[in-house]
Order: structure tokens, then C-alpha cells, then sequence
């Protein structure tokens, strides 16, 4: 059975004692509560290790932002996934449409990201959206496809059935602009039909796909009561543990 999952995405936010400050508060909120889903913060590469220092990992899940698309080398400024492993992470956000745009990441670029991931036992959450042009074009169906298909369909069912996957209307990101409950369900619907198509009804049914996209407390009990949307892959309101928990608390 796939999972509900809600997973902050703290971006290029926090200082080192900030961002310690906010784990601990999110893992004080965890304490003496059993939340109906996994509960996971992706943190600035500089505080992974001192942040996996001051949480539960029975509770709470951590991940990395990114990670590079080489094993090691003289890549300078890079951090690979081993790196990333070895300060006690299990995630990595890949594909995120930020890293898309301004970094210039195409799908070769993240199919060996993926894979180096999957290799050093990082789970990866992998995001897929379209801009506002193609959601208006009407397009957005064909481009989501595309995404999962030229960085994705080269995997095994059971390399693939270890991603999770997000959603995000890249218009809605960070713009207060949220797609309407009826929106996501269309589009998670849709791609759970694109990998039932490709590897079968079980491996879909069992993929969790999250919605990205200015999810805060006040609509996130709406996106996540619909039958595809497995939880939430959540920006600017994950910068607040009170914010963040009522996301969490939604399920």
C-alpha cells in the first residue's frame, strides 16, 4: 500500500542554528502523536548532518535538496549522494522545477541523479509540473508525460516502485496561486494511469504521489481527501513548525 507522505522543502532558507531550531520544534510537535502520515524535512546540504543529530528518525525523515549527478570527483561546490547519505539522510528532492529553470537540469542530467541516489539507498522525491503557459495551452497532460517518460521509463518496475513522485504547478509555486483540489486530482489521477500503462496496475497503485504547489494548512485537508493525492511536498509553509504540523495534522 503506497503511503500518505508530507515532506517540507526548506529551499535556500535558514541559517545553521535556525534551521536546528525549526527541526527541533517539528520534532517536539511530533512527540506523543501518531500523525496518518510519514513525516519527512529536506534541509539546506549544511545542515543535514546537525539536524539528523536532533531529531527521531523513527518520527521524522531527512532529506537533502539535491545532489549531484557524478559519484565524486573535482566537481567543485557539488555534493553527491554518497555525501549525502553519509550524514544519516534517506531523501533527496530531485527535479524540482526551481532546479530545472534556474540550473538548467534536463532529464539525462537527472535520470543519473536518480539512479546514483537509488544506489547510495536514498529515496528520492522526484517532481514533475508544468508552467502556467502549458496549463493554459492546454498542454500540461502531454509535458507531465514527457517528464516521466525521458527521465524515468528506462528503470526496472522495482527500481521505479522506490521513487515518490510530486506534483507541482510550477504557476502555483510560491505565487499563493494553488491548483483547486479537482486540478490535482486530475493530473495525480493521470499519472497514475501513465505508470499503470508502463509497469503495471500494482507498481501504480503503490506509488505515492504528493502535490506541490502553496499547500498551507487551510487547503491541504481539501488536496489530500482526493482519492490520488498522497500528501504534500510543501515550500514556504513548512518554514513554521505550527504551519508545517497543520498540513500534517490534515490527514
Amino acid at each position: 500500500m503506497r503511503k500518505n507522505i508530507v515532506a517540507g522543502n526548506w529551499k535556500m532558507n535558514t541559517t545553521l542554528a535556525e534551521g536546528v531550531k525549526l527541526a527541533k520544534d517539528v520534532n517536539e510537535a511530533l512527540k506523543g502523536f501518531t500523525p496518518n502520515c510519514d513525516v519527512v524535512i529536506a534541509v539546506p546540504f549544511t545542515h543535514l548532518a546537525s539536524v539528523n543529530a536532533v531529531i527521531d528518525s523513527s518520527k521524522l525523515g531527512l532529506g537533502a535538496e539535491n545532489c549531484a549527478d557524478h559519484v565524486k570527483g573535482a566537481y567543485t561546490g557539488e555534493v553527491s549522494a554518497a555525501m549525502v547519505a553519509s550524514t544519516g539522510a534517506t531523501y533527496v528532492i530531485l527535479g524540482h522545477s526551481e532546479r530545472r529553470q534556474y540550473y538548467g537540469e534536463t532529464s539525462e542530467i537527472l535520470k543519473t541523479k536518480v539512479a546514483l541516489a537509488l544506489e547510495n539507498n536514498l529515496t528520492p522525491i522526484f517532481c514533475i509540473g508544468e508552467v502556467l503557459e502549458e496549463r493554459e495551452n492546454g498542454s500540461y497532460l502531454e509535458v507531465v508525460k514527457k517528464q516521466i517518460e525521458d527521465a524515468l521509463f528506462e528503470m526496472s518496475a522495482a527500481d521505479f516502485s522506490k521513487l515518490i513522485l510530486a506534483y507541482e504547478p510550477v504557476w502555483a509555486i510560491g505565487t499563493g496561486k494553488t491548483a483547486t483540489d479537482d486540478q490535482a486530482e486530475e493530473m495525480h489521477a493521470f499519472i497514475r494511469k501513465v505508470i499503470a500503462d508502463k509497469y503495471g496496475a500494482e507498481v501504480a497503485e503503490n506509488t505515492s504521489i504528493l502535490y506541490g504547489g502553496s499547500c498551507k494548512p487551510s487547503n491541504a485537508p481539501q488536496l489530500f481527501a482526493k482519492p490520488n493525492v498522497d500528501g504534500g511536498l510543501i515550500g514556504g509553509a513548512s518554514l513554521d513548525a505550527e504551519s508545517f504540523m497543520g498540513i500534517v495534522k490534515a490527514f
